[in-house]
C-alpha cells in the first residue's frame, strides 16, 4: 500500500520549512489541486464498480438463473471464481496485485503505471465477489499511482521527492470520503506513515487540499449520479447514557479480548500466506472456497443471510447496530467465528484493506459484551470497533477516531470508554507480538 510521504524525509532531505516557503512548493499545491478532481472521480468509479459487482453477482445473477433469491450455497462457487481471478491477476500481471493485507499498513511506495491494472483487477476480483476485505488499500495505491503517473506526464522532469509528495496527495484524494470524513482519511495516512514535526506539515498541506477537493467531488458525484458517496456512515444512532464505572471495567476486558483475537487473526493469516505464496492460484481458490463454505455454514446454522460473513462489513454496520435486538448471543458468536476465519483467509490470499472487517468484528464482539450487566449496547459497539481496529492496524489514534466519529454526537459520549479499550488492546498486542523481520518480497 502506498502513502509515500516517508519519501519526503530522511537524513539528506532539505529543511521542510524551506521547502514549504519555496515557489516550487506552491506550484506543487496547484498541481495537487488540479489532480484531486480526476483522481477522486476515478476512486468514485472504482467504488461504484465494486458495489455494482457485489449486487450483480450475489443478487441479480441468481435471480437471472431462475432462483428465488440467493441460495445459501451460492457463495461457494462465487468465492472459488474470485480466488481464481484474483490468483491469476496476482500471478501474471505486474505488481503482484499491490498491497498484501495480512502484513498491515506498509508504506511500499506508489505502484508504477504498469502495475496499476493488476492492482485494480485483483481488488475488483476480490472485493466484488465477496472476499472479506475493504477497498481502502487499493484506493490508496491507485490514487498514489495515478497521481505519480499524471505528475510525470505534466512535468516530465519532476524530482523524485516532489513526485512522492504528489503521489501522497493522490492517496489522500482517493480515500478522502471513504471513512466518513476527509480528516479521518488524512489522519489514517499520516499515522500509518509515522510522520512528525515539520515533515508532517510538508505532506499535510497538499494532502488536506487534495482530500478536501476529493471529498467535495465525491459528494457532487454521489448527488449527480444518485449512487450515493459510498462513505462510512451510521444513520439514527440511539442515544447513549454517560459512561458508568462498570463500563470502564468492560472497556478493559473488551480491549484485552480484542487484542488476543486480533493477534490470532493476524498470525493465522500470515501463516496461511506462506503457503499461498508457494502455490498462488491453487491456494487462492482454496481460500475462496473456505470463505464461501463459512458463509454457507453461518446461513444454515442461523437462518440469516450468508452475506453477513462476506464482503467488508461496511454496509452491514448500520444494520448490526439498528438490529441488535434481533441477534441472539449465539448468533453473534457464530457470526464472529465465521467472519474472523473468513477474514483470515481473505487477508492471506486476496487483495483489499483490513479496516472494515476489523470494525465489523469489533462491533459484533461489543454487542456480545452488551448482553452482560452494566454495558449499554452502543458503548459496547463503539469500544469493540476501536479495540479490534487497533489490534489489527496498530494505529491507536486512527482507531479511536474510527469508533467515535462514526457515531456522530454520541461518539463524544463514548469517547472515554473507547480510549480505554483502545489503549488496553494496543498495549496487550505490543506485549504479546513477536518481533519479526522486515517483510520480504513474496514470490509470484
Amino acid at each position: 500500500m502506498s502513502a509515500e510521504p516517508a519519501a519526503a524525509s530522511g537524513p539528506e532531505s532539505p529543511d521542510p520549512l524551506t521547502v514549504i516557503r519555496s515557489r516550487e512548493y506552491v506550484a506543487h499545491l496547484v498541481l495537487v489541486a488540479a489532480l484531486g478532481v480526476p483522481i477522486s472521480a476515478a476512486a468514485f468509479g472504482f467504488l461504484a464498480l465494486v458495489h455494482e459487482l457485489e449486487s450483480l453477482t450475489y443478487k441479480d445473477l441468481p435471480r437471472a438463473l431462475g432462483f428465488d433469491g440467493t441460495p445459501n450455497w451460492w457463495p461457494v462457487p462465487l468465492l472459488a471464481l474470485s480466488g481464481l481471478l484474483t490468483g491469476l491477476a496476482i500471478r501474471h500481471l505486474p505488481g503482484t496485485g499491490g498491497h498484501r493485507p495480512a502484513e498491515g499498513f506498509v508504506n511500499s511506495g506508489a505502484p508504477s503505471a504498469a502495475e496499476l491494472p493488476g492492482v485494480a483487477l485483483a481488488a475488483l476480483a476480490s472485493l466484488g465477489l465477496g472476499a472479506v476485505l475493504g477497498p481502502e488499500a487499493p484506493l490508496i495505491a491507485l490514487g498514489g499511482g495515478l497521481a505519480a503517473y499524471a505528475a510525470r506526464l505534466v512535468r516530465p522532469g519532476i524530482a523524485p521527492r516532489a513526485g512522492a509528495l504528489v503521489a501522497a496527495a493522490g492517496s489522500f484524494a482517493a480515500v478522502s470520503a471513504l471513512l466518513g470524513s476527509p480528516l479521518l482519511g488524512a489522519f489514517l495516512l499520516m499515522e500509518a506513515s509515522g510522520l512528525a514535526g515539520m515533515t508532517l506539515g510538508l505532506v499535510l498541506v497538499p494532502g488536506l487540499l487534495s482530500a478536501g477537493i476529493g471529498a467535495l467531488f465525491f459528494v457532487g458525484l454521489g448527488s449527480w449520479t444518485g449512487l450515493g458517496t459510498y462513505s462510512l456512515t451510521l444513520p439514527d444512532v440511539p442515544h447513549t447514557p454517560d459512561p458508568s464505572l462498570a463500563e470502564f471495567g468492560w472497556a478493559i476486558a473488551l480491549g484485552a479480548v480484542a487484542a488476543f483475537a486480533g493477534l490470532g487473526i493476524k498470525r493465522l493469516s500470515l501463516s496461511i500466506q506462506e503457503r499461498v505464496d508457494r502455490r498462488r492460484i491453487a491456494w487462492t481458490v482454496a481460500m475462496g472456497l473456505t470463505v464461501g463454505v463459512l458463509a454457507l455454514l453461518y446461513a444454515e446454522s442461523t437462518g440469516r443471510n450468508g452475506s453477513e460473513v462476506l464482503y467488508s462489513g461496511q454496509d452491514d454496520l448500520g444494520g448490526l447496530l439498528a438490529g441488535e435486538a434481533t441477534y441472539t448471543v449465539g448468533t453473534l458468536l457464530i457470526l464472529i467465528v465465521c467472519k474472523a476465519l473468513a477474514y483470515s483467509a481473505s487477508l492471506s490470499a486476496f487483495r483489499g484493506g483490513p479496516i472494515f472487517p476489523a470494525m465489523f468484528l469489533g462491533a459484533a464482539a461489543g454487542l456480545v459484551f452488551s448482553h452482560l450487566p452494566g454495558l449499554h449496547f452502543v458503548s459496547g459497539f463503539a469500544m469493540g470497533i476501536g479495540a479490534m481496529c487497533v489490534a489489527m492496524l496498530r494505529l491507536p489514534m486512527t482507531s479511536v477516531l474510527l469508533a467515535t466519529l462514526l457515531l456522530g454526537a454520541e461518539g463524544v459520549t463514548v469517547m472515554p470508554l473507547v480510549i480505554v479499550s483502545v489503549v488496553v488492546s494496543y498495549v496487550v498486542v505490543l506485549r504479546l507480538e513477536r518481533p519479526s523481520a522486515a517483510p520480504r518480497t513474496a514470490p509470484r
